[in-house]
């Protein structure tokens, strides 16, 4: 088994790692051929985060080698992962050459990053920092399973991660749930409320791009039988009609920590089940790779 490559954006990869860190202690990291996945599936409260970020998109001099298809799983510590990333930045470092590979330290398995830079006054230097890892057997890897939902009732483009979050932490204070409402006329609103104060924030004018075939297949799967589904399609044929689903507020704004890596964000509303958001990362003329965040509803008694 070997892994090694050149990490070229590493600011992206430190933001995504952030990102990540502040759902769980440790992340779920599948490296083949094309493709790098980050997957963190056990955070209390049901938030999943599935992702999948082109190689080209972080990585030069990419070489993978593996008796699994050319794939590595790793378990690891995003804490750690992320100070190593913290460390690699250039805009913390001055580093201009960050390597990183699998190792082996006091016979212990290691995601080890090299980092060559240059002083202020023009010494270089090498920094090296290791992250214990656990290389996942090809058995435990099959049974990672991405969240299988109902057919969205509506999908609608949601406005800058960072305005929404501001909006967000103020609502805290008035409720632990957030309702989360769209429709197919453009329209986005979020509500809390407690027994005296209700506080709705509305967007209008938004736009319903389809989310890409990756995405889109995810959205499937719920058992509802042929009455059910008749009437979900005329409720979505009435475009005024307003699709919601319950969050809890802490599950909203940790998917809301992701406005770091949000250039395209889509919302994607399975009423009554759950809130699927994609994060795109990268311009929308070349998107590097998608976040998906899963959110599940919470009961409304």
């Amino acid at each position: 088994m070997r892994f090694r490559t050149t990490v070229q954006n590493v600011l992206t990869f430190y933001r995504l790692i952030q990102t990540v860190e502040k759902l769980q202690k440790k992340c779920i990291i599948k490296f083949s051929e094309t493709a790098m996945r980050i997957i963190c599936n056990h955070e209390e409260g049901g938030v999943q985060v599935w992702s999948k970020i082109r190689v080209d998109a972080l990585f030069t001099e990419y070489r993978i080698l593996s008796h699994s298809n050319n794939e590595i799983t790793l378990n690891l510590p995003t804490e750690a992962l992320s100070t190593a990333l913290r460390s690699a930045s250039a805009e913390h470092t001055g580093a201009n050459e960050v390597v990183m590979k699998l190792a082996k330290k006091n016979n212990l398995p290691v995601l080890s990053f090299e980092i060559f830079g240059t002083t202020q006054m023009g010494r270089k230097v090498k920094v090296a920092h290791d992250v214990r890892i656990e290389v996942m057997k090809p058995a435990d890897v099959a049974m990672l399973t991405e969240p299988r939902c109902p057919e969205p009732d509506v999908q609608i483009m949601l406005p800058p991660l960072a305005k929404m979050r501001a909006v967000v932490e103020r609502m805290r204070n008035l409720s632990d749930v957030i309702a989360v409402r769209a429709n197919s006329s453009g329209r986005l609103q979020l509500s809390a409320s407690t027994e005296v104060v209700k506080a709705d924030i509305t967007w209008t004018n938004c736009s319903h791009p389809r989310i890409a075939a990756d995405g889109a297949s995810q959205a499937n799967g719920g058992d509802v039988d042929e009455e059910q589904e008749h009437q979900r399609e005329r409720e979505r044929l009435d475009s005024n009609n307003l699709f919601s689903v319950l969050v809890h507020t802490r599950s909203f704004l940790k998917f809301l920590n992701a406005h770091t890596v949000s250039k395209t964000t889509i919302a994607c509303i399975c009423q009554g089940h759950c809130l699927i958001l994609f994060v795109y990362i990268g311009d929308s003329a070349d998107v590097g790779g998608v976040l998906t965040f899963y959110i599940p509803s919470v009961l409304d008694n």
